[in-house]
């Protein structure tokens, strides 16, 4: 339990630190550097643990969870911090794990309940209710850009989950780092040559935690916490990280959340625990018939 709270205070620092980095910095060098710097931590680990080489199927299962964590989620949610509080993406990214569940039960043939899916609707709800009351009645780019970054991270993320099984969890952050970075490496040094490298000390030490702790380290507490305790019990806390990025955002940025943020936040994580409780089942194979099966046979 104390790992998993770690990992999620790490990963709740995240939009505040990206909100101070796009201050100084374009957020598409945020999103990519950020990857690309973790790969240095990534690849020594790997190799002096002895991790053995994923196979070609496995490469292809880590392309699309880089396509989710390591392009879509940190370039969607740095250029939304760009236009909006942290605090007012807490309550949007809230429904992260919510959008996690559902894609990983779509991607797994499982056929949730109807209870899961009113669990789903009544959070959505409450977090568009809220993009619209804050944005004076009309949605915003900016929470469309948050919105899909939760639909990137959630296919990442379901998708990991799947390749943990064979990798290992933190293996898997590892080499979708390490495979990516080859990849990553010639645009971000052309946004470096378009953009440079000057900023303020507080924006270096807010791209510095994103690479670190957000793309790096965060994820051994929370894989390890999950490991130890059990997906169901330690699961539980991501519920609070919403709530801990506005207390962090109110700490280190001075940003004032509304009483709507808060009552936003509270169904949202009364619907996620609906949806947690709600019953899943797997999809059966249909049956084939016998003239079906001979079609079936490989023919030399």
């Amino acid at each position: 339990m104390a790992l998993g709270l770690l990992g999620v205070m790490f990963f709740s620092i995240t939009l505040p630190a990206t909100r101070v980095a796009v201050g100084s910095f374009d957020p598409f060098f945020i999103g990519l550097g950020r990857a690309l710097v973790a790969s240095f931590f990534a690849a020594p680990l790997l190799y002096f643990t002895k991790q053995k080489a994923p196979t070609c199927a496995q490469l292809w299962s880590l392309s699309r969870v880089g396509v989710g964590v390591i392009a879509g989620f940190p370039i969607l949610s740095a250029w939304a911090m760009q236009r909006v509080p942290a605090s007012h993406g807490a309550v949007v990214l809230g429904l992260l794990p919510l959008a996690t569940a559902m894609t990983g039960a779509l991607r797994a043939h499982e056929r949730p309940s109807a209870g899961f899916w009113g669990a789903s609707a009544l959070g959505s709800i409450a977090v568009v209710a809220y993009a619209i009351a804050s944005g004076g009645g009309h949605f915003e780019m900016a929470d469309l850009a948050l919105l899909a970054s939760v639909g990137f991270a959630a296919f990442g993320y379901a998708e990991g989950a799947i390749l943990s099984r064979e990798l290992g969890a933190w293996q898997v952050s590892c080499w979708t780092l390490v495979c990516a970075a080859p990849l990553l490496a010639g645009p971000v040094a052309y946004l470096i040559w378009l953009h440079g490298l000057h900023a303020t000390p507080s924006a270096w030490l807010g791209f510095s935690y994103v690479s670190l702790f957000s793309a790096f380290l965060g994820f051994f507490a929370w894989y390890r916490g999950l490991a130890l305790g059990g997906v169901a019990r330690v699961g539980q806390i991501q519920l609070f990280q919403p709530f801990f990025t506005l207390a962090f955002s109110s700490i280190f940025l001075g940003e004032h959340f509304s009483l709507g943020a808060l009552a936003a936040m509270s169904v949202v994580a009364v619907s996620i625990l609906l949806g947690r409780r709600s019953k899943i089942s797997v999809a059966k194979p249909e049956p084939v018939l016998p003239q079906e099966a001979e079609l079936l046979v490989p023919r030399s």
